[in-house]
C-alpha cells in the first residue's frame, strides 16, 4: 500500500468520513488547506449526507483533488479521468454507491469503508 494510501486509512480511522479522509490525504497536492478540504468533503460521508444512497465518498473526494489538482488542464481532461476513476473503482468493487458496497439490502458486503478508501486513494495517484 502506498503512503498515501496509509495516510488516507488513517485519517479514515481518526474520524473522517470516505470523502475527508481522501482529500486530505492529497492536499499538499492542491492549493487548498486541510481545513477548507475537510469543510468541503464534510457532507460526502456515508454515501452523501449519511443516506447510503450517493456515490461512495471515496470516490468524491478523489475527484474532488482531480478537479483541483488538474484546473489548469481543462474540463473534458478532468472529466475523462474523473469517468475512468469512477469505472476502475466500479470494476474493481463491483459497485459505486455506498448501500451496495455495504451490502444494504442484499447482506453482502462487497468493501469495507477503510478498503474503500484506500482503493480510492491509490487510483487517485495514479490519475495525478
Amino acid at each position: 500500500m502506498s503512503e498515501r494510501a496509509e495516510q488516507a486509512v488513517q485519517n479514515k480511522k481518526n474520524g473522517m468520513n470516505c470523502a475527508q479522509a481522501v482529500a486530505c490525504a492529497f492536499a499538499d497536492k492542491v492549493d487548498v488547506d486541510e481545513e477548507t478540504l475537510l469543510a468541503l468533503t464534510q457532507t460526502f460521508g456515508v454515501g452523501i449526507g449519511a443516506t447510503m444512497e450517493g456515490t461512495c465518498g471515496a470516490i468524491v473526494g478523489a475527484n474532488i483533488i482531480l478537479g483541483l489538482a488538474g484546473k489548469d488542464a481543462g474540463r473534458p481532461e478532468n472529466m475523462k479521468k474523473a469517468g475512468s476513476l469512477l469505472r476502475e473503482f466500479q470494476a474493481q468493487n463491483q459497485a459505486v454507491t455506498c448501500r451496495e458496497l455495504k451490502g444494504i439490502g442484499t447482506g453482502v458486503v462487497l468493501r469495507e469503508c477503510n478498503d474503500c478508501v484506500r482503493d480510492a486513494a491509490e487510483m487517485l495517484e495514479r490519475y495525478l
